[in-house]
């Protein structure tokens, strides 16, 4: 295929042109219906089951989801498809019970929620605070992943590079074929060279794009369509990038499948399947108790799926997703849907992932280009302008989660932190200072993409938030007794704990060398008979190659390993390594002393001084306890500080729980009159609860609570059974 401009034929560039002009005609027709606040940040609560299905797997999606199952799989093999889906699938059914409690709530922003239950706008704007910074880093997260995935489809062959980034890039090859050499048989030159370019990293991948100016060009647009239409327009495009994020998803698939035969002699779809079997070793298409995943035990994923179940509920956008359904129903089966939908498309980007590790056979050095590689030499030679329809399908699963972000950030600024300082303003006041919030979003979200040297750091430090805040909601719904002072305690002890300390302490001199905190878990053999694939035997060879370069030298250990055979039963001897107990990060020898990397695990280290031998532990049972930390504690604390302090106000407490006992059915018009007459009454649906005379809210369940329970439960079977017949078919 002959690429004209930036890398790409003029195809591709009015395939993309294309996309761009209908999302923004989307955006202007919704601007329409924008006639207040409500209309702007939650589109008016009119959507129906079809919008919202989207907008739920919208929110939900992006192109590092991608990224990130690629790298997974290419890493761990079909046991990284499972590691990808674990945390959210099996909490379909939970969703399913909570997405109702965001459209009761009848309110903008999440932070509503705080002020209306506790009383406190304090506590709202520090909700509001906390949320938008995980938004902002979210955001530019996805906004890097984006720009490195279309970068890689529009890369540079070596005969068009400048003369400096030849230079570059012929250190970048230099670097690679020092790592792949045996460090014992490398020159003191040599060794001296690799330390060299290591501490240079040079780049071998370049591209006609800029990844910069690409980051700015799609946060612009998105900013214009969302700020135009507010969140109609986001849930609009929503649906039109939904489907394009589900052609993403299936599209390079028969493309690798026809590949793969081409590559090995095979024929049809199942022949794929068959020489994947063939070529890829046994051990790389393990699911469960993978040697790559040996760590990922139930409880680890018991504790990750609550923990997850715990944080996401507290998102901002949660309420954006299904507060802004026309009732009770759409806004359960859309969230569940769109969730659902998530799932079955992350099994199949992991079955590209498969193929592509056929296709390439690691000779792609970085994982996260994988994805964009395939998709210049799978569509390319198809032109048609495939490779910009993928082009769009990967900025429309970044747009479609990051304009649900800019709304749902905007909407927070303007009613948590704006409106009290400003009250009583029009509604065309809120909804201009609105679009202006949601553009300074989006401006520092693109700021910190392109400065993206610290970012990883920043938004792994945003991924604790939500643990902060999680109490306070999830027992401000279930428990009267929750009140503001233990949620405030519960707050700040965890903040401290999992921010202040985590980052703060190793700032101090001499705490990231410290010999206390570089201890260690103990290193495991695993053990494991497999029958050998053609990877397998190219493997092997290099390990007798390698052995025999060591004896030559007189550096070997041991025999020299046997041939294989394809077909030949063989044990394989895999050694789960040490790990860092206390650094998130991991150790390093850094200038001849142990360095400890990332932020410190403070819980562990205090079941460390409580006399806890956590050295003993597995890694998988020591990562298990600080999801309990982070599930248990804050939630202890708040009941804690609660019992032994003021309750809240019980009229206020009433109204509240009064609210989330109305079902939202019908119109709009419908549901006013249904809540005048709870606030008249508000005790006229106390007949649900399963123990009236306790503080606890918990309610019956009904045949469409029961009806929808089951079959998320169901349908999360149906994803498990799809991705084993997938990954074991042909074998």
């Amino acid at each position: 295929m002959q690429y004209t401009f930036w890398g790409l034929s003029v195809w591709d560039l009015v395939v993309i042109f294309i996309y761009f002009v209908v999302i923004l005609v989307v955006a202007i027709r919704a601007s329409i219906l924008v006639k207040n606040s409500e209309d702007y940040f939650m589109a008016g609560r009119r959507f129906g089951k079809l919008i919202q299905t989207f907008a739920a797997y919208g929110q939900a999606t992006s192109v590092e989801n991608v990224t990130a199952t690629t790298t997974m799989v290419n890493a761990n093999g079909a046991s990284g498809i499972w590691a990808m889906l674990a945390g959210g699938l099996f909490n379909l059914p939970v969703f399913w019970m909570t997405s109702i409690w965001y459209r009761r709530l009848r309110v903008l922003t999440l932070g509503d929620f705080f002020e209306e239950r506790y009383g406190s706008k304090r506590m709202a704007g520090f909700y509001a605070l906390c949320q938008i910074i995980f938004f902002i880093m979210i955001g530019a997260f996805g906004l890097m992943a984006m720009a490195k995935t279309v970068a890689a489809i529009t890369a540079k062959p070596e005969s068009e590079l400048t003369k400096t980034e030849q230079v570059e890039y012929l250190k970048a090859v230099e670097l690679e074929k020092l790592q792949a050499a045996d460090f014992a048989l490398l020159s003191a030159d040599e060794k001296d060279r690799l330390s060299e370019l290591q501490l240079l990293n040079p780049k071998k991948e370049y591209s006609y794009l800029n990844e910069n100016m690409l980051i700015w060009i799609v946060a612009i647009v998105t900013l214009i369509y969302a700020s135009i239409g507010g969140l109609a327009a986001a849930f609009l495009v929503d649906l039109l990038q939904g489907i394009f994020t589900i052609v993403l998803s299936v599209m390079l698939i028969p493309f690798a499948m026809v590949n793969v035969n081409l590559m090995h002699g095979g024929t049809g779809a199942v022949g794929s399947f068959d020489i994947m079997h063939k070529v890829l070793p046994a051990s790389f298409m393990e699911l469960w108790g993978s040697p790559s995943l040996i760590e990922f035990t139930w409880y680890w994923i018991l504790a990750f799926s609550v923990m997850i179940v715990i944080t996401t509920a507290v998102q901002a956008n949660q309420l954006t997703a299904c507060g802004s359904a026309k009732d009770d129903h759409t806004a359960r089966y859309g969230f569940v849907s769109g969730m659902l939908l998530k799932r079955y498309s992350t099994v199949l980007w992991g079955l590209l992932a498969l193929f592509t590790v056929v296709l390439y056979g690691g000779k792609i050095s970085n994982p996260d280009y994988v994805w964009g590689h395939a998709t210049r030499d799978l569509l390319g030679p198809a032109g048609f302008g495939l490779v910009g329809l993928m082009i769009a399908c990967l900025i429309a699963a970044l747009m479609s989660a990051k304009s649900a972000f800019m709304i749902t950030a905007a909407a927070m600024i303007t009613n948590n932190l704006y409106k009290p300082f400003r009250p009583n303003q029009s509604e065309a006041h809120y909804v201009k200072m609105g679009r202006i919030f949601g553009a300074l979003y989006m401006f520092i979200s693109a700021y910190f993409a392109v400065k993206s040297n610290s970012i990883f750091e920043l938004f792994k430090m945003t991924m604790m938030f939500n643990s902060i805040l999680a109490a306070g909601f999830w027992l401000g719904m279930l428990w009267r007794r929750s009140n503001a002072a233990g949620v405030w305690a519960s707050m700040i002890i965890m903040f401290v704990a999992t921010v202040v300390l985590p980052f703060g302490v190793p700032v101090i001199s001499g705490m990231r060398t410290s010999e206390y905190l570089s201890k260690t878990t103990q290193p495991v053999p695993v053990s494991r008979v497999y029958t050998a694939s053609e990877m397998d035997v190219q493997n092997r060879k290099e390990e007798i190659e390698k052995w025999q370069r060591l004896n030559d030298a007189g550096k070997a250990e041991g025999t020299c390993p046997g041939l294989l055979i394809a077909g030949d039963k063989f044990e394989k001897i895999t050694l789960l390594p040490k790990k860092s107990i206390f650094w998130s990060e991991g150790l390093k020898i850094v200038d001849g002393k142990v360095t400890g990397l990332g932020n410190l695990k403070v819980e562990l280290i205090a079941l460390d001084w409580l006399g806890w031998d956590l050295s003993k532990n597995s890694y998988s049972l020591n990562e298990t306890l600080t999801f309990l930390f982070r599930i248990i504690f804050p939630f202890l604390i708040l009941m804690l500080v609660a019992v032994y302090t003021k309750p809240e106000d019980k009229t206020r407490l009433d109204q509240f729980y009064g609210k989330m006992l109305t079902p939202v059915v019908g119109t709009h018009l419908d549901d006013d009159l249904a809540m005048e007459q709870t606030r008249a009454n508000p005790y006229r649906f106390n007949y649900l609860k399963i123990f009236p005379e306790s503080n606890w809210e918990f309610r019956r369940w009904n045949r469409e609570d029961w009806n929808g329970v089951i079959g998320s439960s169901l349908a999360a079977v149906s994803v498990v059974i799809l991705l084993v017949f997938l990954v074991n078919l042909g074998s």
